[in-house]
């Protein structure tokens, strides 16, 4: 039986792997029916249609590039709640390496309900960190050791 952090994270690695496969419909299946979504540009998706009918034209019209990840922890807000912290770079279509432009924090929010834990909000922050290049060069070099390249 998963732990309560194994379960969440599962939902992320869930949220990733459907971005990777530009699978919306497998995206939105993991929200609450009022969860809400804010993607890297400030989109803001409200409920599991909505997040579906936002995602569904991009994966169709744009080669989205895949995430690779790391999750930096998992808090419990109670026994019900949590927050799931992560890093994220992209390696572009026809690339081989993470594009530090593209660097991001993701913060997820979760509820456990009826035996499930769903996203009740997932924020897609870019990590620019303006004016101190170093730390995006050592957030590109973690996400690298992550070996997920191949």
């Amino acid at each position: 039986m998963a732990t309560y952090e194994e379960a969440i994270t599962s939902v992320y690695e869930q949220l990733i792997s459907s971005w990777n496969d530009r699978d919306a419909k497998g995206m939105a299946s993991l929200f609450t029916e009022s969860g809400e979504s804010i993607g890297f540009d400030g989109s803001i998706s409200k409920g599991s249609e909505d997040i579906y009918a936002h995602l569904e034209p991009i994966f169709r019209d744009h080669p989205t590039p895949p995430f690779i990840t790391k999750v930096k922890e998992v808090i419990f807000l109670g026994e019900k709640a949590a927050i799931l912290r992560a890093i994220a770079g992209m390696v572009p279509p026809g690339g081989s390496d993470i594009n530090p432009d593209l660097n991001t924090h993701h913060t997820l929010t979760l509820e456990y309900i009826n035996g499930d834990w769903k996203i009740v909000l997932f924020q897609n922050t870019p990590a620019q960190f303006h004016g101190r290049p170093e730390l995006v060069e050592q957030m590109t070099d973690e996400l690298r050791g992550q070996n997920k390249l191949d």
